[in-house]
């Protein structure tokens, strides 16, 4: 079986929020022609305002009540 290829990642939908801490972006994707599936990541700002990936984790009610509307738009694509 052949390894994960960038390339037949097709990204349909995504839109990003950003809080004060970090970047929640809100994604549809459809790996070779797949079924197209949500995903949800974080990237954390250092002190500098870079941004890192993290692992999503816990959400604060803020970030939910944000992330939500974005998760609608998103299921369309699904």
């Amino acid at each position: 079986m052949a390894g994960f290829d960038k390339n037949l990642d097709k990204e349909l939908f995504s839109e990003s929020l950003d809080f004060e801490k970090s970047k929640v972006t809100v994604a549809v994707f459809a790996y070779n022609n797949g079924t197209p599936k949500l995903q949800i990541g974080r990237e954390n700002k250092n002190a500098a305002g870079e941004l890192s990936f993290a692992k999503l984790g816990r959400m604060t009610k803020e970030e939910v009540e944000k992330v939500m509307p974005l998760m609608e738009k998103a299921k369309k694509f699904l």
